[in-house]
């Protein structure tokens, strides 16, 4: 018995540590359910058994939704993140109705001021530049600040002549803040531009769903491109394309699986085996820059 209850600390301690949130935060990161319903096949499971299985469903493999801070403890060495910008706030400057009530909703459940995590960390000891994006945060659309904390990110990864990589998550623009959310689809890609020009390593890594003008700008601008298995990937909407073009799109259309297939994603990688793989890219692009 005791053997019983010490193994069950044990798992909880494991599941904790990996959703314990970075510096002072009211995020919720532990749900109030005990059990997760896969996404793909439909069936329940214990979240400290998923946990362990970095959210992957072991019945189907099936990648579960996951926070930033979550995505941040799978890819990053134990205590490498320091976060920047966290405070960067949105304001309703357009008034749009119940826009400040929804942001102060997702900002309560999520502890998050927006929908995307910035910061520095290290990678197999590799220092980079993060940005992880959060669907929890009103799907993770791009609105002005995510807009700015990405471009600021990407500005400091380029003065610091660091890799940069940046999750994205998204359901597009952020359509309570008009044309500047649109706009924040050329100021992030300018930013990539530059970071390219300075010969600088870029890796974006697209998780499901990456839609809409995240998908058209900064996410397929990477040097490589990662994508976990399954993610739905694309612009417009798949009955919408249909509609448009009067013609029956494949199944798999609009998935990672295609788009590797097609060519505009260069490998997808499990989720257990991320933060090994980018760590090998990370190794490779250092031993280019500096002839060893």
């Amino acid at each position: 018995m005791n053997n019983l209850f010490n193994k069950r600390k044990e798992r909880l301690a494991l599941f904790q540590k990996l959703v314990r949130p970075f510096g002072k935060t009211k995020s919720k990161e532990i749900p109030d359910n005990i059990f997760y319903q896969c996404g793909g096949c439909g069936k329940n499971m214990n979240h400290m058994d998923l946990s362990e299985n970095y959210f992957i469903c072991p019945s189907c493999g099936f990648h579960l939704k996951i926070t930033a801070r979550q995505r941040i403890e799978m890819l990053l060495d134990e205590g490498s993140f320091r976060e920047m910008y966290e405070k960067l706030e949105t304001k309703d400057r357009e008034n749009f109705p119940g826009y400040k009530e929804k942001l102060t909703k997702y900002k309560e459940a999520t502890g998050l001021n927006e929908a995307v995590v910035c910061g520095m960390g290290q990678i197999d000891g590799i220092k980079c530049i993060v940005a992880v994006m959060d669907s929890n945060f009103m799907m993770g659309s791009m609105g002005s600040v995510v807009g700015e904390k990405l471009t600021r990110t990407i500005e400091f990864a380029t003065k610091r002549k660091y890799p940069l990589i940046i999750s994205c998550t998204s359901g597009g623009a952020r359509m309570q803040e008009g044309i500047v959310s649109l706009m924040q689809m050329a100021k992030t890609s300018a930013a990539i531009k530059r970071h390219n020009d300075n010969g600088l390593l870029y890796i974006s890594l697209i998780t499901h769903p990456t839609t809409g003008g995240v998908s058209a700008s900064f996410a397929m601008l990477g040097d490589i491109i990662l994508a976990e298995p399954g993610a739905l990937i694309g612009f417009a909407g798949k009955r919408v394309i249909e509609k448009t073009i009067n013609e029956t799109l494949p199944e798999e259309f609009q998935t990672a699986e295609f788009l590797v297939e097609k060519g505009f994603v260069d490998r997808i990688v499990n989720r257990r085996d991320m933060k090994n793989s980018i760590g090998n890219i990370l190794k490779l692009h250092e031993g280019r820059r500096y002839g060893s």
